[in-house]
């Protein structure tokens, strides 16, 4: 069973239909919506401030969603996809982003919708990520635009994909 742990008075709240992995960990300060997936050994440590997540939001393998103290917050938007051991610290993350496989996005950054985080990607502290783009490289800078369209082919793809993968591990 996951690890769900009050911390200073804050107890996690789970939306509906939501997949929690038994050896994922969410403490702390931490909502989240309906419809989402957090995988195998995720950790969403809500302790030192709040993370938010939306709606039909994956949280894949060994990702790690952390804050500042008293300084930043997790917020993610609807329909977002967070790779395989991504890290998340104090970023607000708009509606529609593919957050791409060991990309780490530092505090106070942004990601526009319809946007996509290339793997491997570092998203400095401060940065701002036009909506409807592509960041790689380390720093990641933009590296093109894309078509909301297809962004939202790739994104709802992904989403779609680990809601269906999510309902095979309910019972």
């Amino acid at each position: 069973m996951a690890l769900i742990k009050e911390v200073r008075g804050f107890e996690p709240k789970i939306g509906e239909n939501v997949f929690i992995a038994e050896n994922a960990t969410i403490v702390g300060d931490v909502v989240i919506g309906d419809d989402c997936s957090i995988w195998f050994n995720a950790v969403l440590r809500g302790d030192v401030n709040s993370i938010r997540v939306g709606n039909k939001v994956n949280i894949q393998d060994g990702a790690v969603l952390h804050t500042l103290y008293q300084k930043s917050v997790i917020e993610i938007g609807n329909n977002v996809s967070i790779g395989h051991n991504a890290v998340i610290h104090g970023a607000k993350i708009e509606d529609n982003v593919l957050i791409g496989i060991g990309a780490t996005v530092l505090d106070h950054a942004v990601i526009g919708s319809n946007s996509i985080i290339a793997a491997n990607a570092l998203v400095l502290s401060n940065t701002i990520v036009e909506p409807n783009s592509v960041y790689a490289g380390v720093p990641a800078k933009k590296v093109k635009d894309i078509e909301p369209h297809q962004t939202a082919e790739m994104i709802n793809k992904i989403a779609n994909n680990y809601l269906m993968y999510a309902s095979w591990y309910k019972k």
